[in-house]
């Protein structure tokens, strides 16, 4: 159990950045917030400098492909504060065609890499990124792996027809 409750920590992020947190929740007790690109660098530099807060930690960076909806691509970031043994989730939804965000390499260095995983699995550029390229997959790839854009089975198959199960 950490220092700060969830319920303190909301009011206390609600009461700087009123307006600006869109939806709220506490999955499995974690609380997640969901905001816009252009407060998310405010938000998290605020997290990381509050003196009573400290979320000095960047636990991960990573995004998430929702391609049914209207904003498809979501930014995760993931921070702990390590002296009030609280973590908080703070979500970020973009459309797919404009997938830029800001950069948190300015407040964490280890975001660097973490920022070079999302963008060559999902696609996701960080504006200001001091070297954003491919990290895991080939330079002249053209695709994102982990966005759900292929069919979920081969119509190929020929083990997957109906008249093979009786129907």
């Amino acid at each position: 159990m950490g220092k700060i409750s969830n319920e303190e920590l909301l009011s206390k992020i609600d009461a700087q950045f009123p307006g600006q947190l869109t939806s709220t929740g506490e999955p499995f007790g974690l609380l997640t917030l969901e905001t816009g690109r252009e407060h998310i660098i405010d938000i998290l530099t605020w997290l990381k400098n509050d003196p009573v807060l400290q979320f000095i930690y960047l636990t991960d960076i990573t995004a998430i492909h929702y391609p049914e909806t209207e904003k498809p691509i979501g930014v995760i970031y993931h921070l702990h504060s390590l002296v009030n043994n609280v973590r908080v989730r703070i979500k970020v939804f973009l459309a797919d065609g404009d997938t830029h965000i800001p950069t948190a390499t300015t407040l964490w260095n280890g975001a660097n890499w973490m920022e070079r995983e999302t963008y060559d699995l999902f696609g996701v550029i960080f504006d200001g990124h001091p070297d954003l390229r491919r990290i895991l997959n080939v330079d002249d790839m053209t695709a994102f792996p982990m966005r759900r854009e292929y069919p979920l089975e081969d119509p190929n198959r020929v083990d997957k027809k109906d008249y093979f199960f009786g129907r």
